[in-house]
């Protein structure tokens, strides 16, 4: 009979490590639990056997498993994978069923690798973890919870929840920067048109009629717009913004410059709001989740503190972490570091108390979540009337410039 190695818990909190005879990886958490001890990894089995195993029925890993998987794809998996467990359909079956409804593409080579991983002896979670890009941190951790405790099919219907909820909150951010980056963009080439197309044309009949004697504002929209039309200054305008592209994006390749542009993006008026309510929600909902699903709340910070999206709000709960190593409580480090509000903090502080951490954390998102709702609409309303001045003074600086000339010669011919 296969032997199978184990880490649990004793009814005193204590580690135990030991060796137990079962069927199956299911029949040993069984006997595991039986026993009176809480298993906190899955059981694997012993040795150089598995490996033997492994590598007599599992085929050569397959090509074009390396590629990233779309988050609608892994909510559609996790959802369905959700269903079969429930209904009771073994894992490898349930898989094999998944693999034959993708379509062909990087996320079916995929789940036909994890099913070839499993039937070779891995756990599900091992499976998944060998493909990174694919499933995350997040996303193994609470599987392997699941495995743990039992509950696979409840734990993937809450990531399936939990993904769903955060892809619609980056839809609302991104669908609210829509419309003013497109009228923005029509406003720049309605401008660029009449930079390059008409204001050089008006200046040679302007000049001859006054004899160069111009306004000065005149002078400087016919400076501004001879360099965009003659010198190359269009090409400059149109890579500005490609610029500064490349530049966010090679900052962010380090620490620090992460760092630096979140700080500086919670300190913006009004944006600096929403950056922060997006943040919080962000890595409470994730806490909320991974403690919910069973993972041990050390591991679950560190997680959150590597999927938090945010710098600032990373290095804080790498110091909440340590804290709670030392033998400190969650809410005191959190408040000593002022990147979370009164709220926050006290409902934290009360969910410690009371043993329901997690219920509290997906309290604080969902709040959050409202806000932000509330908040992008306000910035629209804001940025509806903001847009509109701006327009209308660059329009009228442009008109007043061209129109300047006209009315001083009118008035000397009167």
């Amino acid at each position: 009979m296969p032997v199978f190695q184990y880490e649990a818990l004793d009814s005193k909190g204590q580690e135990v490590k030991g060796q137990i005879e079962a069927l199956s990886g299911d029949e040993a958490l069984s006997k595991i639990r039986n026993m009176g001890y809480f298993p906190t990894k899955p059981p694997k089995p012993k040795g150089g056997a598995r490996e033997k195993k492994t590598a007599a029925a599992r085929p050569k890993t397959r090509r074009g498993t390396g590629g990233k998987v779309k988050i609608k794809q892994l909510t559609q998996f996790a959802r369905q994978l959700s269903t079969l467990q429930d209904a009771g359909l073994p894992i490898l079956r349930s898989l094999r069923i998944l693999e034959e409804q993708q379509k062909a593409g990087t996320f079916r080579r995929v789940i036909g690798a994890v099913a070839d991983d499993i039937e070779g002896g891995a756990t599900l979670s091992e499976a998944l973890g060998k493909f990174p890009r694919a499933f995350n941190r997040l996303f193994v951790n609470m599987v392997a919870a699941g495995e743990v405790g039992g509950v696979l099919d409840v734990i993937l219907a809450r990531l399936a929840d939990f993904m769903e909820k955060s892809e619609r909150l980056k839809a609302k951010v991104k669908g609210a920067m829509v419309y003013p980056v497109v009228v923005m963009t029509a406003a720049f080439g309605i401008v660029m048109g009449l930079m390059i197309g008409v204001i050089p044309k008006f200046s040679e009949v302007l000049k001859e009629m006054t004899g160069g004697e111009l306004p000065a504002l005149t002078k400087i929209l016919m400076a501004i717009s001879d360099w965009i039309a003659f010198k190359w200054g269009w090409a400059v305008m149109i890579a500005i913004p490609f610029g500064i592209v490349f530049t966010m994006r090679l900052i962010k390749k380090f620490t620090l410059g992460r760092l630096i542009l979140d700080m500086i993006n919670l300190r913006l008026p009004v944006i600096g709001q929403l950056v922060y309510k997006v943040s919080v929600g962000r890595w409470t909902r994730t806490l909320g989740t991974l403690i919910g699903a069973g993972v041990p709340i050390l591991e679950a910070i560190n997680i959150t503190a590597d999927t938090a999206g945010n710098e600032v709000y990373s290095n804080m709960l790498r110091k909440v972490y340590n804290a709670i190593r030392q033998g400190d409580t969650f809410a005191n480090p959190l408040k000593q570091s002022k990147t979370a509000d009164s709220l926050v903090v006290n409902m934290i502080d009360v969910g410690e108390e009371t043993g329901d951490m997690d219920k509290m954390l997906t309290k604080i998102a969902n709040n959050y979540d409202e806000d932000v709702d509330v908040l992008v609409g306000s910035l629209m309303s804001l940025l509806e009337p903001i847009m509109i001045i701006t327009l209308g003074s660059i329009v009228g600086v442009i008109v007043l410039s061209i129109f300047l000339p006209m009315i001083k010669i009118i008035t000397s011919l009167m």
